[in-house]
């Protein structure tokens, strides 16, 4: 049961990684696009500049920023809901909904990312997922990262963000010293939101 759970979860983070057509390089103008097209926002915030996208064999992404200390980088993940195809061959089961997928796909990534199972993570309640993000459900996870995603950071939160019929979206924070990074954590948690027009 759980190997064919394992295998379920695999498949779906194989579908939710697909639907965005990766090319070696993300341009910003594919970001803002695929933010416009999910209802969704980054803010700019200062002492924060672009860097480039860093290929790896664990997770495509399509936008990063660092802070100009170092010592915090943003990544950005955004799927467009209308883009997932997902293949699913159980004759006894209907195909899963895209949007049902979000908690099982929050928890691939998580386990995909982290370096070990020793994860912590935290679904928000609506109100919060509402008040903070203009979402219909958020989750929080912090973990160890896969050196292959980031060698330059150890640790990692993970924010994961669902409005139905519009997309799920990411925003990982990548960091050293959990001292430091803190503060800039607390103020840029909510860089990425859904639109409030889109609800």
């Amino acid at each position: 049961m759980k190997t064919s759970r394992c295998l379920f979860l695999t498949g779906l983070l194989a579908v939710c990684i697909s639907a965005v057509a990766a090319t070696e390089t993300v341009s910003r103008q594919l970001f803002d696009q695929l933010l416009a097209e999910s209802g969704l926002r980054v803010d700019s915030r200062q002492a924060f500049t672009d860097v480039p996208i860093q290929q790896n064999p664990i997770l495509s992404y399509e936008h990063a920023m660092r802070h100009e200390s170092g010592a915090l980088e943003l990544r950005f993940i955004v799927r467009p809901l209308g883009r997932i195809e997902i293949e699913y061959n159980d004759p006894h089961n209907a195909a899963p909904e895209p949007n049902h997928l979000f908690p099982l796909l929050f928890e691939s990534l998580t386990q995909h990312l982290a370096t070990n199972n020793d994860t912590s993570s935290n679904t928000l309640s609506e109100v919060e997922a509402k008040d903070k993000f203009n979402a219909q459900w958020a989750a929080v996870a912090a973990f160890d990262i896969d050196p292959q995603f980031s060698s330059e950071y150890k640790s990692a939160i993970l924010l994961g963000m669902h409005r139905n019929d519009q997309a799920d979206a990411y925003t990982l924070f990548l960091y050293n010293d959990p001292e430091t990074a803190k503060p800039l954590i607390s103020t840029t948690l909510g860089i990425m939101s859904f639109n409030p027009a889109s609800q």
